[in-house]
Parts: structure tokens; sequence; C-alpha cells
């Protein structure tokens, strides 16, 4: 290829070789480090590096390696503002440890996130999985292959896979205090998609809701602000004073329909989301939430397989605790 206007000739493997007197081979070996060659050699393949200021092709030293220095991502829906946080934080994570990062997206459908994950280990060293919905079968198959793999918002007991999730059972627990402590007894619960480990976790806190002495009724819906809208007259059907949201978008949707039905939220009903999105774009911005931070989450998932790739080393899983966040759209149950 030829080189740009006012830009000096690219310095190759070749102009080195010639410079130190040895041939490219050695120049290979001697740079990617997959050979031991004489001390005086090495000295003069430097030498000629630093005389030429060649920079060596950072994915052909990986490859001679047997690595690609590229780690790949899986999430289920790129438009959801929850992954941007933390896919910002894993590449972070992966740039200061000379990787790359290859985001990949099932689009909310389990059944081709199999081999989403098949096609990053071909090209990847190893894998972040963000809230995968594939069977534990499948996962367990996957980890199988020993291939560097940590989950991220999903814990599968018995697996042998580094694992990082957000405390959904607790997150939701604290929102159903939080409701019952205003007077709340019966609420609906605008479920998330049926295959997600984090809806059944969500799920699981309403047994506890009940020795607070609140009931929720559950009401299938999915994990976008239109779901939310469409799920509003079902909810409100059910004799309830309260609304929780799988997540913020979802929660968002629901405020969308219920002002358009001309209903005060929080004086009729009690509306309560999930996640703490970033909302700067969006007219609502003071939806009572659960939070956590998601950058610092990313974080500790890109270190956490940055570890296996370095170390192999697996860990018990780590929980991250959620924090309420109380705003605008909850308060009294209107029959107190």
């Amino acid at each position: 290829m030829p080189n740009r206007p006012g830009r000096a000739p690219r310095v190759t493997i070749s102009d080195v070789s010639r410079a130190a007197g040895v041939s490219a081979a050695t120049v290979s070996r001697v740079l990617n480090g997959t050979a031991r060659v004489d001390a005086a050699l090495t000295d003069r393949v430097h030498q000629a590096v630093a005389s030429l200021g060649y920079r060596p092709n950072a994915a052909a030293q990986g490859l001679a390696r047997g690595e690609w220095g590229t780690i790949g991502v899986l999430v289920p829906d790129l438009a959801n503002p929850y992954f941007p946080d933390v896919l910002k934080a894993v590449s972070a994570v992966a740039r200061s440890h000379g990787r790359r990062m290859m985001v990949m997206e099932s689009d909310e459908d389990p059944a081709v996130e199999h081999d989403l994950v098949e096609d990053l280990m071909r090209c990847c060293d190893g894998v972040l999985l963000c809230s995968p919905r594939m069977p534990r079968s499948e996962l367990a198959e996957l980890a199988g292959r020993k291939h560097p793999m940590v989950l991220f918002n999903r814990i599968v007991p018995g697996l042998a896979v580094p694992s990082i999730s957000v405390d959904f059972h607790g997150g939701m627990t604290q929102v159903c205090g939080h409701l019952a402590q205003l007077g709340h007894r019966r609420a609906a619960y605008l479920s998330g998609p049926s295959a997600s480990w984090a809806n059944a976790e969500r799920l699981r806190a309403f047994e506890a809701a009940r020795a607070f002495g609140l009931e929720v009724e559950v009401v299938e819906c999915g994990a976008t602000s239109e779901a939310g809208y469409d799920a509003v007259g079902a909810a409100l059907s059910l004799d309830v004073t309260a609304i929780l949201g799988y997540n913020d978008l979802v929660a968002l949707g629901a405020l969308a329909r219920m002002r358009e039905l001309g209903i005060a939220v929080p004086a009729a009903y009690s509306v309560v989301g999930f996640d703490d999105i970033s909302l700067e774009r969006v007219a609502h911005s003071n939806l009572t939430t659960v939070s956590v931070p998601r950058d610092e989450l990313g974080r500790r998932a890109g270190e956490l397989l940055e570890q296996l790739l370095v170390n192999g080393d697996d860990a018990e899983p780590t929980y991250v605790p959620m924090k309420l966040q109380v705003r605008d759209t909850s308060g009294p149950s209107p029959r107190n």
C-alpha cells in the first residue's frame, strides 16, 4: 500500500533486518519473544528498531504468541442505556492491558447467543457475557471448552465460571420495603424477559415482600419503554396502588401512558423503576429507582476477565449491592 502524501515511508521488518544484519525471521523472534535468540543479535535488533522508529504490528505479535489481543463482549440489547457505561469501563480496562474489545448483540434472543459466543471464542482471547439469557446447559457446554469466560449479571451455582452481578434480589427487596413503609399493600410488577436470570432474581424478592405486608402481582411485559407503555392497562386492572418496572425504561413507558390517561403520580399510583439509567435525554427524570455504579461494575468485570486471562484464576461469585434512590414518583398509598 503506498504511503499517504506528506508522510515518511513506513518502516518495515525488512528494513530492521537489513539495519541489524540479521534475517527477518530473527527480528520476528526477538520482537515476539517466541524463541531464544543470541544476546548480541537481540541487542542489534533492538538498536535497529530504536534508530529506525519501527512500530511492530500488535495483532501480528499476538498471533505469533497464540493470542488475538482482543476480548469479546456479548450484550442482549445495545439500545438499552444500561450498557454503554459498562462497555466503556470494560474497554478502558482492556486498553490499559494492551487489548482491544469486540462487541456483539443478541437482540434479546437466547437462541442465537450460543453461536455468537462461539464466534467470539474463535477470534478473542476471552469473552464477557453480559446478562446472558441462554439455558444453563448451554453455558455449561461453553464453560467446558476451557476458553476464558466471565459472566456479568448472571450467577450459575455449580458452574466453574467467574461471575459478577448486581444484587437484583436485594435491590428489589429495598423497593418493596420502601413501598410497604409508604402504606402500599398491593403492587403490580411489569415483568422482564422470561429467560432473564436478573428478572428471576427480582421475582424471588416478592416472597420477602409478603413479610412487609406487600402483595405483588406479576404482569407480563418486557424490557423496553414500549412494553411498559402497553402493559399499563393490565396493571391498572389489578386493584393496585403501585407499579414496579423491570427497569427504568419500562417504568418510564408506564409513566408516559399514565400521563396520557390523566393519572396523577404519585398521588394516585406510585411508580418505581430499576437500574437508574442515564435520564438526561428524557422528559421525566425524577423516577424513584435503585442504582449501582455501572462504570465501577464494568471496571470490575473487565479486571476479572483480565485476571482470568493472565493467571487463570477462578473466583467466588461477586454480588454488588444496589442503593434505593427515592425521588418524586413514589408516595404514600392513596388508601391510607
